[in-house]
């Protein structure tokens, strides 16, 4: 079964570096992008989405709000918050909404374990 992850970030840069990260970790999945919240959940209505990377700071809603929205919507969705702006509060929301914590610059020592996580339970769900 496919696996499609959508990526949501403002810049196009940071969207196309975690996607050439995901694609290295994870080279099977399908790759989507969003500029911002409005696009990501417009992408969830057109198609199914089984994996989300956010970027916290974005124009409109935040990564943090999206991530609570989704939260609702897809209880057990892998769900991960990246961000540069590691503080304490922000990383102890990110986890009272169940989401990862990755901080920016995303790399693959950053993004393996929740990738690797995420296709566990993907597997798992859909046995």
């Amino acid at each position: 079964m496919e696996t499609t992850v959508l990526i949501v970030d403002d810049s196009k840069l940071a969207r196309i570096v975690v996607g050439k990260t995901v694609a290295a970790l994870q080279p099977d999945w399908t790759r989507i992008e969003a500029g911002n919240a409005d696009e990501a959940l417009a992408m969830f209505d057109a198609q199914t989405v089984d994996v989300v990377l956010l970027d916290f700071n974005m124009p409109g809603q935040n990564g943090l709000e999206l991530a609570e929205v989704l939260r609702a919507r897809f209880p057990d969705m892998p769900i991960a918050l990246a961000t540069a702006n590691v503080q304490d509060e922000i990383i102890a929301r990110a986890r009272a909404v169940n989401a990862t914590f990755i901080s920016k610059p995303v790399n693959e020592d950053g993004l393996r374990g929740f990738l690797s996580g995420a296709a566990l339970k993907l597997r798992s769900a859909r046995k």
